[in-house]
């Protein structure tokens, strides 16, 4: 402990003579370090904002589109033709053991009116169902219930988007607006969702009775159908399993067989939310990676540099070693020296990567996770750069023959 004490003091002073060089020495470690942390930061923040606006959208679902059909020897691509029906979620809620719930969706775009306000916003009919299945909680108001999808009446849901496009500050509930001049009562008001994964604003929307919007809105000439519909599984598990019963149905409900081409798709979202996690790892595996190299060109600048001290502290290495130092002395001396010197600079690096990312964060609205473990790899990681560095030129003093040392000019 006495010997690594006295190295160390040795090595805070060999530094101090030459402070400039030693800070030029340490930069490449202080950029690495810094980069190191800033990108990792970057990119964890970059895959939480992913994961969050995936999971916005709900958990263990089904999305469940019309698929393309035939006519006339004509085929439409996918959702181009109605072919899915509220009877068709009423039967996958009744007979899919692995479902907990169902909710069929009707979408269109409208304008809205309130007062002197107007504001085009999406409009969706749906039923009571949708809220649970989306984890989609009300601020104010209640929800759309069966009697009112059943009774096609006139009220709605609306987002925050569109509360705050009309209503400012003010308490929207129970105000009439006008949708494609159709009166309707505001009977709830959503809670902030944000942005979807292909980052369309989910608070600008208004949500509507399914049949209110089939009969009296949107119409159809197939007056049953519904444009697509979000499934919840009972659980993660069951997830596959639940996507197995509902094609299995649907196949039958709709007469698919060896000849005939499904006129429905099935979309596992969880699937979607695995692969867009693992894109975002590996483009931060790659960050952190591409910010190390700079560790390596630092780690290499101080070898250079030690070899230099060594060649320049011959005579002193010598008369150590005439005076009784040991080769173990010598060696601990100079990896002390290299150790201090990338320890240094991987805290500084530290502080600034910290504040890079804080700064990238707030001035460029992109979100930064920084990650404690991360700082306490890189910091190991750079007195791991140098021990790795500095042990050939801390080798080389210490294999110094004392005599011709002495006589090094």
């Amino acid at each position: 402990m006495t010997t690594l004490w006295q190295s160390l003091l040795i090595a805070i002073r060999s530094l101090r003579v030459n402070k400039m060089r030693a800070l030029l020495t340490m930069l490449g470690i202080i950029i690495g370090i810094a980069a190191v942390i800033a990108m990792v930061a970057i990119g964890s923040g970059a895959s939480k904002m992913i994961a969050d606006q995936i999971s916005s959208i709900g958990s263990n679902l089904l999305l469940v589109i019309p698929g393309s059909t035939t006519s006339g020897g004509l085929r439409t691509g996918s959702g181009g033709a109605p072919t899915l029906t509220y009877d068709d979620a009423k039967a996958i809620k009744a007979e899919c053991p692995s479902v907990a719930d169902v909710a069929p969706t009707v979408r269109g775009s409208a304008q809205v009116v309130f007062g002197n306000q107007n504001w085009s916003t999406i409009v969706m009919g749906v039923t009571p169902e949708m809220l649970t299945v989306r984890d989609w909680p009300l601020v104010a108001g209640r929800n759309i219930s069966q009697s009112d999808v059943d009774g096609a009446t006139k009220n709605c849901l609306i987002g925050q988007t569109v509360a705050e496009s009309l209503f400012g500050d003010a308490d929207p509930i129970g105000q009439i607006i006008r949708i494609k001049k159709v009166p309707f009562i505001i009977i709830g008001l959503l809670d902030h969702k944000g942005q979807s994964p292909q980052g369309q604003d989910q608070d600008d929307v208004i949500y509507i009775p399914l049949r209110t919007a089939q009969r009296k809105l949107f119409g159809s000439q197939f007056p049953n159908t519904v444009g697509a519909m979000m499934i919840q599984a009972k659980g993660a598990d069951v997830l596959k399993k639940a996507e197995e019963e509902v094609i299995s149905l649907l196949n039958q409900r709709h007469r698919v067989g060896p000849t005939r081409e499904a006129d429905f798709t099935v979309r596992n979202l969880s699937e979607i939310l695995a692969v867009s996690e693992q894109s975002s790892k590996v483009m931060s595996l790659l960050l952190g990676a591409v910010a190390s190299i700079s560790l390596i060109v630092g780690g290499i600048g101080i070898m250079n540099i030690m070899l230099v001290s060594v060649t320049e502290r011959t005579r002193e290495i010598g008369i150590r070693m005439a005076i009784g130092a040991k080769q173990r002395d010598i060696l601990l001396q100079f990896l002390t020296e290299a150790v201090l010197l990338t320890t240094c600079g991987g805290v500084i690096g530290m502080g600034l990567g910290v504040i890079g990312a804080l700064a990238v964060s707030k001035f460029l609205q992109w979100p930064a996770l920084i990650s404690s473990q991360a700082i306490i790899i890189a910091f190991v990681f750079s007195a791991g750069v140098g021990i790795f560095f500095g042990f050939y030129p801390a080798r080389k003093a210490a294999g110094l023959n004392p005599i011709e040392a002495l006589r090094y000019e």
